[in-house]
Parts: structure tokens; C-alpha cells; sequence
């Protein structure tokens, strides 16, 4: 009997894992580069003007830490 083997290198396991998140990050990150205009942002009375690129960089990475979050909360509660 033999154990099975994964095929190809890690970094091919790797994109074959996450494609879809990397393919998303990137289209985000086209995204946030084309929209380099400024713009005014309101967050309940607080109002303040940036580069839309910025606001939208900081959404991302808002998220990200969110799902992060959600991910290690999952996983504890499965073991």
C-alpha cells in the first residue's frame, strides 16, 4: 500500500487552493488604482475629504481583517 501524493509544487497547490481570492484581490486592487479621484466621505456627523483610492483601500483591508477574524473564529469553534 502506498500513501497518496499530492502532485505538483506548493506554490501550484497553492493557486490551485485560492485562485478565487487571489484573482478578487487583484481585480480590488485594479480597481482602487483607476479611482484616483478625491472625494468627500460621511461617517455619521464626521465628514472628511480623500482620495477615493485611499477610502477604498481602507474598506479592503477592513474587510480582510474581517474575514481573517471570522476564519480563526470558525476554526475554533470546529475543534
Amino acid at each position: 500500500m502506498s500513501t497518496p501524493q499530492t502532485s505538483g509544487t506548493p506554490i501550484a497547490r497553492f493557486f490551485k487552493s485560492y485562485w478565487l481570492p487571489l484573482v478578487i484581490g487583484v481585480l480590488a486592487i485594479v480597481f482602487i488604482a483607476q479611482n484616483r479621484d478625491s472625494t468627500s466621505t460621511n461617517l455619521f456627523w464626521v465628514s472628511f475629504q480623500a482620495p477615493l483610492w485611499l477610502a477604498l483601500a481602507i474598506m479592503a483591508l477592513i474587510g480582510f481583517g474581517c474575514g481573517v477574524f471570522i476564519g480563526r473564529r470558525s476554526r475554533k469553534v470546529k475543534d
